[in-house]
């Protein structure tokens, strides 16, 4: 009996407060060793060293909404360079007056993303939407009818064409980089040779000398008179080089199929067609996801390079905003708002990503 009763007692006994929550987790990770309780203190050192100057240039000592000739005198950061020149830096030299069109196609943009994270909303409805949004937002950008006045494509930059040159280059390019992908799997010499030589040579290639090509070479193959808009060369060129960079990432995920699926596709009388599409492509794509948004997101960030060819997106304008004499020596505040727009549709993408891979994740 009395066994029972300290049994019942050493039951409701807690453990210690050293092993459990907050303190706990510090001493499994972070003190669990003496080789890895220097490494905690040398980093807290270093982030006692470097994160309350930061703190104070960045917040304390900053101005936000000051002019130029007092940003110079004070020896905090200049947040004032955005206030000032925000819209120049975000619309670029679109038509002060009309900026309200390409902030309207954006939200529209945002909009689109944040309803297409959801899995349960996938469908041909929301394939109508994405055309209708394409549409609208194409227009607003354009105008020339309804009242709105035509704005030429030279004159769009800024963020609005970064989106144009990112979300839509990428979109085109994934499809591509799957075609691609399955015809250097093809059974066919002519198909097969044909997009190893096309991957092999775009891959061969800097992105920079691809659209060096789009904006100076290509154009003179055309016939007189005859031009292509800088912006739809430059992205054909992106989404050129992106594809051929997805399809070796996809070509993996086929070739890490096992045998038996494609007997078994062979066995239930399925045609070529209806095996990939309806069992061989399913489960290589989806174990392919990682690397190819990390193909994804790396061509988003290579979209800036379009700055070598004098189209002005949001890093041109940033870098136009800096020529100024006014503005001179903030480039540090400046970049790092430019930076803060990456990272935040970075990691929109990573995270859609790995919430996809969770979704799809149906074990093995």
């Amino acid at each position: 009996m009395a066994v029972i009763i300290n049994l019942e007692e050493n039951q409701n006994l807690k453990p210690p407060i050293s092993d459990i929550g907050v303190i706990g987790w510090i001493r499994a990770n972070l003190f669990n060793s003496w080789h890895n309780s220097i490494i905690t203190l040398t980093v807290i050192y270093l982030l006692l060293q470097v994160i309350p100057p930061f703190v104070n240039w960045a917040f304390i000592n900053s101005c936000w909404t000051t002019t130029s000739a007092e940003c110079h005198k004070s020896s905090g950061a200049c947040w004032s360079i955005i206030h000032a020149n925000y819209r120049f830096i975000i619309f670029g030299f679109y038509p002060p007056a009309e900026q309200w069109r390409p902030l309207i196609a954006m939200l529209i943009l945002f909009s689109l993303l944040i309803v297409s994270r959801n899995r349960n909303w996938w469908s041909k409805y929301l394939m109508f939407t994405w055309m209708a949004g394409i549409l609208i937002m194409g227009f607003l950008m354009r105008g020339g009818a309804f009242g709105l006045t035509s704005v030429d494509s030279a004159q769009w930059g800024g963020l609005p064409l970064t989106l144009i040159l990112s979300v839509f280059g990428l979109t085109a390019a994934y499809p591509l980089g799957v075609i691609l992908a399955l015809g250097r799997q093809s059974r066919l010499p002519v198909i097969k040779s044909l997009t190893v030589i096309y991957i092999e040579m775009i891959r061969g290639v800097p992105l920079i000398s691809m659209l060096f090509m789009s904006a100076i070479i290509f154009p003179l193959f055309l016939p007189e008179g005859v031009t292509i808009n800088k912006i739809l060369r430059a992205q054909v060129a992106i989404i050129m080089f992106t594809a051929a960079y997805v399809a070796e990432v996809v070509r993996g995920g086929l070739q890490a199929m096992p045998n038996g699926q494609y007997e078994a596709a062979d066995s239930l009388g399925l045609n070529y067609y209806q095996t990939m599409r309806l069992i061989i492509l399913p489960q290589a794509l989806k174990i392919v996801i990682p690397p190819t948004v990390s193909i994804l997101i790396s061509a988003f960030k290579d979209t800036s390079l379009v700055v070598i060819i004098a189209l002005y997106d949001v890093l041109k304008t940033t870098q136009s905003t800096l020529s100024n004499p006014k503005w001179m020596g903030f480039s540090t505040e400046a970049y790092l708002f430019v930076a803060m727009i990456y990272f935040i549709c970075c990691y929109f993408m990573s995270t859609w990503s790995r919430r996809l891979e969770k979704d799809l994740d149906t074990g093995r």
